[in-house]
């Protein structure tokens, strides 16, 4: 029994729409005890998740385990960087991005199988003016709607894909002055996203050649079209394509500064926040330990 992989999950009992209690029911028939020692936390408030796992790495556990959306996912990897202890996955929310960027499954016994396997990588993390995230953060129109959506009372897709809608029938693009690894240049953008994984979630793909493991953020500029392009925009999101799009420029860089002409919203994985007419984007290479699926 020595040596067992330690790990601790951590569930938020409000989030997604999932069962919580028949997945962790779950968890004895994958995770076998001669090889696992497991313990289960509830979180009881906002920033609850990051605070358990931070105690979790103190404490020398080898894997803290998100039960939740993308909210309890990105918490508990916030309490997670530069530290031994990596972090699982099991997705139970609505965009569910950096899962599936991950191939984790969507289903509990498949995240499950994945979590058994074990399979560590050191990966990537952004930094959007001293703040991480995951897989995408950004300013312009895809900001406004996570902030819209943060508002509404109910979540989903269908909430969403409303509010895209009524706020896309009205936006209107900005200036930004970008300098990208010391370059410099002037866009007129509807947003301007910063990719470190390729997905927003839902399988909305922003960046599709994105990796979290070579050291790059993928920047997707978006610039103003025509009302009669929106539908080919959002399928090409959908199918992989967006950077082919003839009103998107693409590149990577590692450091991005971004101003803008005032001060507004931002997001990071769809959290927003307001902030100010400048801000600083860069990556930070293999900064936290993360459970992956070799089979995706």
């Amino acid at each position: 029994m020595e040596n067992r992989t330690n790990i601790r999950f951590i569930v938020n009992p409000i989030s997604g729409t999932s069962n919580k209690k028949r997945i962790l029911d779950l968890i004895p028939k994958y995770l076998d005890e001669r090889r696992f020692e497991w313990s289960i936390c509830q979180t009881e408030h906002r920033g609850h998740a990051m605070e358990i796992a931070k105690r979790a790495a103190k404490e020398g556990v080898d894997i803290v385990v998100a039960v939740g959306g993308d909210g309890t996912v990105n918490e508990v990897a916030r309490g997670l960087l530069h530290t031994e202890t990596a972090l699982g996955i099991i997705p139970c929310g609505s965009g569910n991005g950096l899962a599936r960027h991950l191939h984790i499954p969507m289903n509990p016994n498949g995240a499950l199988k994945v979590l058994s396997d074990c399979h560590l990588e050191q990966l990537d993390y952004g930094m959007v003016d001293e703040q991480p995230f995951f897989c995408v953060c950004g300013v312009g129109f895809d900001a406004i709607i996570s902030d819209r959506f943060a508002r509404a009372g109910r979540r989903g897709l269908r909430t969403y894909i409303k509010n895209t809608i009524e706020v896309g029938l009205k936006y209107k693009s900005d200036t930004y002055e970008i300098t990208a690894d010391g370059k410099s240049m002037t866009y007129k953008a509807f947003l301007i996203a910063c990719a470190n994984a390729s997905q927003y979630g839902n399988n909305a793909y922003i960046a599709p050649h994105a990796s979290m493991s070579d050291g790059l953020l993928d920047v997707t500029l978006l610039e103003p079209f025509p009302l009669l392009a929106s539908p080919k925009i959002a399928l090409q999101l959908f199918k992989k394509t967006i950077t082919r799009n003839c009103h998107v420029r693409s590149f990577r860089c590692r450091h991005l500064h971004i101003k803008r002409s005032a001060p507004g919203v931002i997001h990071f994985d769809g959290d927003p926040k307001e902030a100010g007419k400048e801000l600083d984007i860069r990556i930070v290479p293999k900064g936290i330990r993360v459970v992956v699926n070799l089979q995706g």
